[in-house]
């Protein structure tokens, strides 16, 4: 089946959805899918090594303009992702999707209109957005 937008995809899980149909089981099992996101790209790190990081003190300064800051700031992440680790990370973020999904659902939100209402937020609000 091919979803073509956020709509088609939360009509899919509201079908899909059986077990897990409570609120808190549904919180819960964001967590749990939060968790497995971080431990799939952790392992790209320590087991399989396609990517490395080089955590560090970002050296910003108050006299610094914010494009000067953008050329300076690094992800601190070396490498890309090998295929495997695509696939396990991306599967690891679509269940999270899922369940994000689910919790729209049973709170009657369209993940459609949070996704649009945050890109409002984020180009009103921008640099300062995530402060």
């Amino acid at each position: 089946m091919s979803v073509q937008n956020l709509n088609e995809f939360q009509e899919l899980v509201s079908k899909l959805l059986l077990r897990h149909r409570s609120l808190l089981d549904v919180l819960s099992k964001i967590d749990q899918s939060s968790s497995a996101v971080h431990r799939s790209v952790i392992k790209a790190v320590t087991e399989c090594g396609c990517i490395e990081l080089h955590g560090k003190k970002q050296m910003l300064t108050s006299e610094m303009t914010i494009e000067d800051a953008k050329k300076i700031l690094d992800s601190q992440v070396e490498g890309g992702l090998c295929e495997s680790c695509q696939e396990a990370v991306s599967a690891q973020l679509g269940r999270n999707l899922f369940y994000l999904s689910s919790l729209c659902n049973l709170l009657d939100l369209k993940l459609e209109k949070v996704v649009e209402d945050e890109a409002k937020r984020c180009s009103t609000l921008g640099i300062f957005n995530m402060s």
